[in-house]
């Protein structure tokens, strides 16, 4: 199933976000898999700052295992200082309603 989500980023912060994810560590792509996450893409409204996200998932239990997966919370961790988090530095994240999709 697709899953729609945004975020938002601080100010500024466009281009660090940007460069970290274009090195995106291994592990953090091995943690995405495992959680049967595909197809992932993530765009920005640079007139807003808001991240869009879609992924493919194979489900929304095994996904929201990744949570808890150690390597996900040190990413957050390392993303807190540039986007909106809650306390335990995951992201704001809003999840959006589908509704229209063409493969």
């Amino acid at each position: 199933m697709y899953k729609g989500f945004k975020m938002k980023l601080y100010p500024g912060m466009e281009e660090e976000y940007e460069r970290r994810h274009n090195l995106l560590w291994p592990e953090m792509q091995e943690s995405i898999h495992a959680h049967g996450g595909k197809d992932y893409s993530i765009y920005l409204d640079r007139e807003t700052l808001t991240l869009f996200g879609s992924i493919w998932i194979d489900n929304e239990e095994e996904w929201a295992k990744q949570a808890d997966d150690p390597i996900n919370r040190k990413w957050w961790d390392y993303m807190a200082d540039i986007m909106e988090t809650n306390p335990d530095n995951s992201p704001v994240s809003q999840d959006l309603h589908l509704v229209f999709h063409l493969d």
